[in-house]
Order: C-alpha cells, then sequence, then structure tokens
C-alpha cells in the first residue's frame, strides 16, 4: 500500500513539475491558435493564487458572495472598495465582474425573497434588478467608479430577452451620467457583456449580440436548463445530467458563431471550460476565452497546446 501511494506522489510532482514549464508560456494550440486561460474568483482572497496559476485574467468575478456576507445591503462604498482591491491586485490583466445573482440557491434572508417551489427557474439575478432597480444601481456606480483601478468588463447573468440586457444598458448609461455630474471618475470604456446561460439567450444570441461587447458562456446553468434536469440533485447522475449533450453543444456552437459573426468575443466561464474532452471542440471553434478554477489554468493550457484545430470534426460533437 505504501508503494503504491508513493508512486502515485511521485506521478503528482511529476505533473507539477511539467504543469510549471507553462508558466508564462501563451495559451495556443499546437496549430498556433492562441486564446486566453482565465480563473473564475468568488473574493478578493483568491487573486493572489490565480497569479500564482498564472491566470491571464478574471473570467467570472462571482460578485454576489458580498451580498452573502453581509448582513444588510452592501452599501456603493463598501462594494467599491471591495472591487478596486481586486483590480489593484489584477493590475493590467482583465477583470469580468459578473453583477449580483442572488435566488436560486444563493439565499439572502435581507432581500426578503418570496418563497418558490422551483427557485432554480424563479425570482433571481436580472429578474429582481428589474423590480428593484436601485440595488443593481448602487452595484454599477460602484464598479464604474473602480474601473480607474484596473481592467474592467461587466457582465449580467441570467438573460433571456432583448428587453432585460436593454434595461441593464440604460442602468449602465444612468450610472454614468449620475457619477459624472457628480465629478467622480470612472472608465468611460467599460466593455458590458452577459451570460449566455439559458437556452433562449443562446438561441437568440444573433440579436443579443448587436447589444453587448461580449459573451460569457456558462455551461452549468445552460446545462440544467437545456435538459430540465438539476444539476444540484444527487439523484440525476451523469446519464441524465450530461454537459457533454449534442443539444447543449449546439446551443455552444451557435453561440460562438454568432458572437463572431457580430464581430464580438465570445468566452466561457463554466465547467465545461476546463474539459479535456471539450476543449478541441472549443478551440476548434476559435472561442477566444477560457475561465476556470485556479487549479485547472495551467493543466488547461498544457492540453490546449497539444489540439491541432485544423484535424477537429466539429460535427462529430454535435451529431
Amino acid at each position: 500500500t505504501i508503494d503504491k501511494y508513493d508512486a502515485l506522489n511521485d506521478q503528482y510532482i511529476e505533473e507539477l513539475v511539467s504543469l510549471r514549464s507553462f508558466i508564462g508560456k501563451p495559451s495556443k494550440t499546437k496549430d498556433g491558435f492562441q486564446l486566453k486561460i482565465y480563473a473564475n474568483i468568488a473574493s478578493a482572497y483568491e487573486v493572489a493564487n490565480i497569479l500564482k496559476k498564472d491566470a491571464e485574467g478574471v473570467g467570472l468575478f462571482r460578485s454576489e458572495f458580498i451580498y452573502l456576507q453581509s448582513n444588510d445591503y452592501p452599501t456603493e462604498e463598501m462594494q467599491y472598495n471591495y472591487y478596486k482591491e481586486v483590480l489593484e491586485e489584477m493590475g493590467d490583466k482583465e477583470v469580468v465582474i459578473r453583477t449580483m445573482d442572488i435566488g436560486a440557491d444563493k439565499k439572502v434572508f435581507y432581500f426578503n425573497l418570496p418563497y418558490e417551489e422551483n427557485p432554480a427557474m424563479g425570482f433571481r439575478s436580472i429578474r429582481i434588478c428589474r423590480e428593484r432597480p436601485e440595488i443593481l444601481l448602487t452595484q454599477l456606480r460602484a464598479l464604474y467608479r473602480a474601473s480607474v483601478s484596473g481592467h474592467l468588463s461587466i457582465m449580467i447573468p441570467m438573460i433571456i430577452s432583448e428587453e432585460e440586457v436593454i434595461f441593464a444598458k440604460e442602468l449602465c448609461e444612468k450610472a454614468k451620467k449620475q457619477l459624472k455630474e457628480e465629478g467622480i471618475p470612472f472608465d468611460d470604456k467599460v466593455k458590458v457583456g452577459i451570460m449566455i446561460e439559458t437556452p433562449a439567450a443562446a438561441l437568440m444570441s444573433d440579436k443579443l449580440a448587436k447589444h453587448v461587447d461580449f459573451f460569457s458562456i456558462g455551461t452549468n446553468d445552460l446545462s440544467q436548463y437545456t435538459l430540465a434536469c438539476d444539476r444540484l440533485n444527487a439523484n440525476l447522475n451523469k446519464h441524465v445530467f450530461n454537459p457533454h449533450h449534442p443539444a447543449i453543444l449546439k446551443l455552444i456552437r451557435m453561440t460562438i458563431e454568432n458572437a463572431h459573426k457580430n464581430g464580438i468575443i465570445c468566452g466561457m466561464c463554466g465547467e465545461l471550460a476546463r474539459d479535456p474532452e471539450i476543449l478541441p471542440f472549443l478551440a476548434g471553434l476559435h472561442i477566444d476565452e477560457l475561465s476556470c478554477s485556479a487549479a485547472y489554468v495551467l493543466k488547461t493550457r498544457k492540453n490546449l497546446s497539444q489540439i491541432d484545430t485544423k484535424k477537429v470534426d466539429l460535427d462529430k460533437y454535435t451529431e
């Protein structure tokens, strides 16, 4: 038994040494296609680790954890200081901050949300903000104020319609107008994008792309909504919750192609972003950015380096 685990430990150390050789190297395929590999984080405390792992940016900062750790609605000043810290630590590397995704499995008592039989499909995220726009406006003001401290992009989750995107963009403009009138500096070139995590957004991606600067595909929710399958339900095993399902991959392909057709970038921040079986498919579609847990950044870069996109049969994945 000791010999067995000694061998496994040697194998682990060998892999770590191999992965370290990819620090500082570009994220590109064998045939030269280059993309960016970012990391997902939920707090400022994780920044040091993702920089150590050589992430090229933050592809998903889950801002709702600021709300989850508070006893009341976090103030603009509180949020501003939090975002500012992350942006300063990341320097000139892009930080994509997702606006609050409260609801579903992320409950906050002071929001006083109504009881729901199926909260994953209920009153959450942008749907709350349309009813209570002051919550999102406060967050957007904090984000724009922090934007002068680094390279910020803002991402709106749980979109299903053009109306929701237009609402969010109008609130962005309102926040900027207020700050300008108050003489508070901000970066007017902050990109605003949306998560594609509902089948509706994927199917509408051609139209939605005309309103935003980028897409980021959230495959965790996209998978559960497409398959009508609660991803947190332990009774639904891989035979039911299957992120490799051709229907999901078709929606991903449609989204990436529609983004590029409309001249915007498309990334991915769900678990599939680091899946070695799906990586050739994503590289073959020339996805612009992948964002995963810090532990998988170098592993994904290594896997990417072994792919020849010219030899990828895209149709095989969606049959």
